[in-house]
């Protein structure tokens, strides 16, 4: 962690939410002038689409699965070590992986590849969002790294049917092929995903009241308003939980480090709970300076 150029990092896996959670913090960094360098999980990729798909046919042959989730299918010592020099002198770089046709057009480069390595601009501080920023390994701690660690995590029948409705409607996929992707990046999903919300300093997660019993055959994604939030403090020291819970109605808190919200009320929740420690991030930062 560093005092003079922070690290803020948003963990979840595909179809979380947390391009949703970044979104709220770019409103906030505009509105309190802070200057922020951006990094997306998705450019530590270790291999570009042709060259996965190749390689998940080969490890299959071999009987063994291979998905975006795990450790080998991303350069992770390389995002640790961007990291360390962010958080060391200010400085790194990052790329981008190019999903779609219009991001093609934006960046110039054609859907399933990489863009070139570009240094980082001046900026208070660095914001990752994607799988793996609270990672740890026997090779890499991503974790420790960071100043702010939050975790975006839907129950898992939410999370597969925001997947499978995303991926068919921004993608192209069918309803088979995303159920593929689910049950192969599931052993990963459990040893490399899960156990980045322990390290956490706070988890978002979304839970429908309404009946996702079956989330592949779901005509629907649940709204805002079918869901409750439980928002999870790993240390509520300074959490000053009486003023959200007059400021986000028909709140309450469920334990002593806990509260749950209403759903539509997420953006309202971040704003409040995100907008103090942004602030102390950079106040101590400028007094260090």
């Amino acid at each position: 962690m560093s005092a003079l150029h922070p690290i803020i990092s948003i963990t979840g896996s595909s179809g979380a939410g947390t391009t949703t959670v970044e979104q709220t913090f770019k409103k906030i960094f505009a509105r309190e002038k802070v200057t922020a360098c951006f990094i997306e999980g998705d450019a530590f990729h270790r291999y570009d689409r042709a060259a996965m798909k190749a390689k998940i046919a080969e490890e299959k042959e071999c009987g063994r699965d291979f998905t975006h989730f795990s450790a080998e299918a991303n350069e992770l010592e390389i995002l640790e070590s961007i990291f360390e020099e962010y958080g060391r002198c200010g400085r790194g770089r990052t790329r981008h992986y190019v999903h779609d046709d219009e991001e093609a057009r934006c960046y110039g480069t054609p859907p399933g590849t990489f863009t070139e390595w570009e240094e980082f601009a001046e900026s208070d501080l660095l914001f990752y969002e994607g799988l793996h920023g609270c990672v740890v390994t026997d090779k890499v701690n991503v974790a420790q790294h960071c100043d702010l660690k939050i975790g975006v995590v839907p129950v898992i029948n939410l999370e597969w049917i925001q997947k499978i409705h995303r991926d068919k409607a921004a993608r192209g996929y069918s309803t088979e092929a995303v159920t593929d992707t689910i049950l192969r990046r599931m052993p990963d999903y459990v040893h490399y995903i899960c156990p980045q919300f322990s390290q956490t300093d706070i988890n978002f997660q979304r839970v429908p009241i309404v009946d996702t019993s079956n989330p592949f055959i779901a005509r629907w994604i649940p709204t805002p308003a079918e869901s409750i939030l439980v928002i999870r403090f790993a240390n509520p020291r300074g959490i000053d939980f009486p003023y959200l819970l007059s400021m986000l109605h028909d709140s309450y808190m469920s334990r002593a480090n806990s509260i749950v919200v209403p759903g539509d009320k997420l953006d309202l929740a971040m704003q409040l709970i995100f907008t103090p420690l942004i602030h102390k991030l950079v106040e101590r930062k400028r007094r260090m300076s």
